[in-house]
């Protein structure tokens, strides 16, 4: 500030003072004497705002009258007329003084003219603004706190506005003004579009329907997810339809068949909800016949079974609601007019009711129209409707792609064709399948079972040989160039295997057995016969008496056929060669037998060996039958040789006697698997004790107890026992019970080791969790503990494999125990040093054990002793 302009300020404040001072009966003719600092300082320093805040704090502090405060801000904005500070707390506490007075009161008003004085040095604070509308709110003055509004408004940069807006906007909805505040919310729609959503909702509250419909109009088509208060456009979709449908008469600026419409375009998954909002719209209309129009093309149109029942429900409570009101209305006046319209409307209800059906159907086709199975329901609903049938049916095979089809196409050709047949009309069945003959199918059966369903009609009709001759048809070789797709199913339905066995079955029943020969030659020559079309030949030529030209066909099959499909062929060719000549071409047989056994699989040998073994005994020599015994001891499934060994040694038996039967026996022992084995050493021991062969028979005992474990096959260690009470003596017991134990013992190492492996695992597994990490020789050292029978047991364990050892005090099982194979060798050498210097070393330490332990063993080892 220049020196010129402090002059004019000291000078101008020297001449308030002195008015002041001439002023009778104020208040300042008697300042206090705390005042008089103050006034000194702000008379020093006039232009320092500090000077006269402190001033104005002592006053207030000292709860002077308010008039002195005023009169001391006054002064203050006299000089800084553009303090903010000063007018801001100039105006909080003039306001703070009156807070609880009336708003009528004419202290108000000169608070809102201080405003005014204030807002002509400082218009472009928005706070003194947002403080002047606050008070004028307080006052209750409608017309001009909005005059207030408009000027801040007008007053303050666009920058500033959205701090007036919100206060604005308040302010008017919460009066009952809806013009005046639509237009002015139109005024903030332009400055702050998203506000819209309140807008819609103030609108609805005020019953201002249409304008509300075209701003939610506004709003679903802008290009937003979700709306400022997190509304999706489908929610929006549906607020808008909503509102359309309950007030069709408040709507009278938009287009609301088209919006609607647009909305059933944009959201597929709404479609029945956005259909019924169309259809309500006209009813509550009064447009009932438009209403009708519209549920009719949604139930055309939608796609969905949810989409349609939410229409047809609708429709139907539509209807149902008109004849309910119709029958009030002729209840009150009893018109007759009314009871025919009534009529009207009830049968068309009705009529909805037996469509539903129908309706349903065609909203599945529409999702798929080659669904075969959806046509042909739609033919049921139409039973009894002969032209509806035809109809449909010429539709179906025309909408149906065999290629994308659900079903089979057959089907509908079949059913068409059978509606005529079952109508008398022959000729349009026929028809139909000439027609169905040459369309497309999805595969060459569907084709072939038309052929089949249309030789089939015919011969229903008493017309074999236009059944023979569509059979002929069918499986004709095309010629080259015949058909222009070479891949076409109408190009290789020939090959189909169920038209050439129903043509077969057809020759054999209507033709002749030259024809028949031919269609069967045909069918092997195309290479299409299965086993069971051979079988049918030969069975075929055989109840004609033309046994080798059965035995022929029989040949040809086993040629066209590989095992083991060929297998059935086989056996009913031997079975059938063997029942016609029996003995009398013997060679011819065994070279059939041979070559059957040339290639043919261990799994289906028994039967052709026990088949040829039979022939051999029958009509061949008895060498001959048990060298095809022996043969199938090694040439049948492993699951088989038990029994083909058990025939070869009764056969023997019964031809060479028991000498002849043991080389069998043994080979029959060491070959089979253990249980087998051992039941065919029982049976041998057996054998051997009946002949008196008692010394054969304990060898054979001793052999099979290696595969027998005490534990678990009881049964043979009882047998042995019963055989040693009967026919042996104490040392043949305690022999036995000596293998018994050793036996034992050897099929106990691997338990044991498996249980002292699993105890050392979790040993090892605790220390672990308990300590953190284990130590691999702390885990050894504890690992190591004395055997209960006197021995040591040491344990050594891999930290990382888990491999255990297990070292015992003497060898359990001697010579007589089975070899196993894994069995890790070590030196014996270096075995008997270390028990050399361990017996050296160590007391072994012996402790008596019960007599009642042994029992009667423990008796005969003391008198022996």
């Amino acid at each position: 500030m220049t020196d010129k302009e402090n002059s004019e300020l000291a000078s101008g404040f020297v001449e308030v003072t002195k008015k002041i001072a001439k002023a009778p009966n104020t208040e300042m003719q008697g300042i206090a004497p705390e005042d008089i600092p103050f006034e000194e300082d702000i008379i020093r320093n006039s232009t320092s705002v500090n000077c006269w805040q402190r001033y104005i704090d002592h006053k207030r502090q000292n709860k002077s009258p308010a008039k002195q405060v005023f009169l001391i801000y006054e002064r203050a904005l006299a000089i800084f007329e553009r303090s903010y500070k000063l007018w801001y707390h100039y105006l909080k506490y003039r306001e703070s003084i009156i807070v609880n007075k009336c708003p009528t009161e004419n202290s108000w008003r000169s608070l809102c003219d201080t405003y005014e004085r204030c807002l002509m040095r400082l218009h472009k604070m928005p706070r003194i603004w947002i403080c002047y509308c606050e008070v004028m709110i307080k006052r209750g003055l409608i017309t001009e706190t909005r005059r207030v509004f408009d000027r801040a408004l007008r007053s303050l940069p666009v920058t500033q506005h959205m701090r007036i807006w919100p206060m604005y906007i308040d302010f008017l909805t919460s009066h009952d003004l809806p013009e005046t505040t639509i237009r002015v919310y139109r005024r903030y729609l332009k400055i702050n579009p998203k506000a819209r959503e309140d807008y819609v909702e103030y609108l609805i509250e005020r019953d201002q329907i249409d304008e509300a419909a075209k701003e939610l109009t506004t709003l679903v088509n802008q290009d937003q997810n979700v709306s400022e208060k997190g509304q999706t456009s489908h929610q929006l979709w549906t607020k808008l339809c909503t509102l359309i449908s309950e007030n069709p008469v408040k709507i009278f600026s938009l287009n609301v068949d088209a919006i609607i419409r647009q909305g059933i375009y944009r959201y597929t998954d709404q479609v029945g909800f956005l259909w019924c909002s169309l259809a309500n719209y006209y009813s509550n209309n009064a447009e009932f016949e438009k209403a009708r129009d519209v549920y009719e093309e949604a139930i055309a149109k939608v796609s969905t079974v949810r989409d349609f029942a939410q229409v047809y429900d609708a429709y139907a409570a539509f209807e149902e609601g008109e004849v309910s009101i119709m029958m009030g209305q002729i209840e009150q006046s009893g018109d007759q007019e009314g009871e025919v319209d009534l009529e009207w409307m009830f049968q068309r209800y009705q009529n909805l009711m037996e469509r539903k059906n129908e309706l349903m159907n065609s909203v599945l086709l529409r999702q798929n129209p080659h669904n075969v199975g959806e046509w042909l329901n739609r033919v049921d609903i139409y039973e009894g409707n002969y032209d509806k049938q035809i109809e449909t049916f010429k539709e179906a095979v025309k909408s149906v792609n065999p290629k994308i089809q659900v079903g089979k196409v057959r089907d509908l050709w079949i059913g068409f064709a059978k509606l005529y047949e079952s109508n008398n009309d022959l000729d349009a069945a026929r028809r139909t399948f000439e027609t169905a003959v040459v369309s497309q199918f999805g595969g060459v059966s569907e084709l072939a079972n038309v052929w089949c369903a249309y030789a089939e009609m015919e011969m229903k009709h008493n017309r074999p040989r236009a059944a023979l001759a569509i059979m002929q048809r069918a499986c004709s070789v095309p010629r080259p160039g015949e058909h222009e797709n070479m891949q076409s199913v109408q190009a290789r339905v020939h090959r189909s295997p169920i038209l050439w066995a129903m043509y077969a079955d057809y020759e054999e029943c209507c033709g002749t057995v030259e024809s028949c020969r031919k269609v069967y030659d045909k069918m092997i020559e195309l290479r299409v016969a299965s086993p069971q079309m051979i079988m049918n030949y030969a069975v075929f030529l055989e109840e004609n008496e033309y046994f080798e030209l059965a035995f022929q066909a029989y040949e040809k099959g086993i040629a066209l056929f590989k095992w083991p499909s060929v297998f059935d062929i086989w056996n009913t060719y031997l079975v059938k060669f063997i029942k016609r000549y029996g003995g009398k071409k013997l060679e011819r047989a065994r070279d059939l037998f041979e070559q059957c056994l040339e290639n043919c699989p261990p799994t289906h040998s028994k039967y052709i060996f026990l088949l040829y073994a039979k022939l051999e005994e029958e009509h061949g020599l008895a060498r001959h039958a048990l060298s095809i015994y022996n043969r199938a001891t090694s040439g049948v499934d492993r699951s088989d040789m038990h029994l083909m060994y058990n025939i070869y040694i009764k056969k023997v038996q019964e031809m060479y006697g028991i000498a002849q039967c043991r080389p069998i026996f043994e080979r029959a022992i060491s070959e089979l698997p253990e249980d087998k084995s051992r039941s065919m050493s029982l049976r041998y021991a057996q054998l051997e004790t009946t002949v008196g062969e008692i010394d054969r028979a304990r060898a054979i005992y001793a052999h099979a107890a290696e595969i027998s474990d005490p534990k678990v096959h009881v049964k043979f260690w009882d047998t042995w026992k019963n055989f040693e009470v009967a026919h042996g003596n104490e040392a043949t017991v305690r022999d036995m019970l000596r293998v018994r134990r050793s036996v034992e013992a050897s099929y106990n190492v691997n338990v044991t080791l498996t249980s002292v492996q699993m105890r050392v695992d979790a040993e090892r597994k605790a220390q672990e969790t308990t300590s953190g990490s284990a130590n691999p020789m702390e885990s050894l050292d504890q690992q190591a503990h004395v055997s209960s029978d006197g021995g040591t047991v040491t344990q050594l364990s891999m930290n990382k494999g888990n491999i255990s050892f297990v070292r015992g005090a003497s060898k359990t099982v001697q010579q007589d125990t089975t070899e196993n194979p894994d069995e890790i060798d070590l030196d014996d050498d270096e075995e008997d040093e270390d028990e050399g210097k361990e017996g050296e070393d160590m007391d072994i330490q012996t402790k008596t054990v019960p007599a009642q332990i042994f029992g009667s063993l423990k008796l005969a080892d003391e008198s022996d002793a």
